[in-house]
């Protein structure tokens, strides 16, 4: 079966299928050692010889990691200041792994790690409105006037930032109230800014779960693979079954 060249990169973990078009334009693939800068140029998985930077790329076996980040570790693969990073906490392997979308050093919580490209893209993109949602505890409580302005949206910066819902949590962090907040789409440091404009420090940001899979039981620090159903779910979410 023929698919397009940027659809088979992606599945082959060198990028999103976004950045993979950006790598065709640039003249950086080639196609049965022919320099390919058409976006719709086909190619026959198995047959068809592709490369990358000369480099042959041939599919690989997709794998779905779950992970509980810990505060401190970065969502980088190498970091110059000798920081953890993500992967320093993964078994080694051989494929190209990279996360879905990041969480900032100091916040924790549920983070997809695959090599699954076209799939990573489409549960990033804000068009497929795959929810995330947040605890969060802070130092004040917010009043139903702040809470209706964050469903609203708080201009942070020039950029509107929302929430789907605010739901009040019933466990307290060191006598500090929580909540629990659903986004429909991330902005980098996105509950952070929005506490800034409120006038509320964070304690605590925890990421509890990514449209249809949850955090539940998963420790600190553990991680474990999604079982074929959870891929099935997010696929499913995003148009792809």
């Amino acid at each position: 079966m023929m698919i397009r060249l940027q659809k088979y990169l992606a599945e082959c973990g060198v990028a999103s299928r976004r950045a993979s078009e950006k790598l065709i334009e640039q003249g950086l693939v080639t196609v049965d050692g022919r320099v390919v800068t058409e976006l719709g140029t086909k190619v026959e998985p198995g047959k068809s010889c592709v490369a990358y930077h000369g480099k042959p790329v041939v599919l690989e076996e997709k794998t779905w990691l779950m992970l509980n980040k810990p505060p401190g570790v970065i969502c980088t693969s190498d970091d110059p200041q000798g920081r953890e990073t993500i992967l320093d906490m993964l078994p080694a392997s051989s494929n190209r792994l990279y996360t879905v979308g990041r969480l900032d050093v100091m916040s924790e919580g549920l983070l997809l790690v695959t090599n699954d490209g076209e799939l990573a893209h489409r549960l990033m993109h804000p068009r497929h409105h795959v929810e995330k949602k947040y605890q969060v505890w802070i130092d004040r409580e917010l009043t139903k006037t702040e809470m209706d302005r964050m469903h609203k949206g708080l201009n942070s910066r020039g950029e509107m930032l929302k929430v789907l819902r605010v739901e009040p949590l019933k466990r307290m962090i060191a006598s500090q109230p929580g909540y629990t907040l659903t986004l429909g789409e991330g902005r980098n440091r996105h509950i952070r800014r929005m506490m800034e404009v409120l006038d509320r420090n964070v304690v605590r940001l925890l990421r509890v779960s990514v449209g249809p899979l949850r955090l539940e039981k998963l420790r600190t620090g553990e991680h474990r693979h999604l079982d074929p159903w959870e891929v099935e779910k997010l696929r499913k979410a995003v148009g792809l079954l």
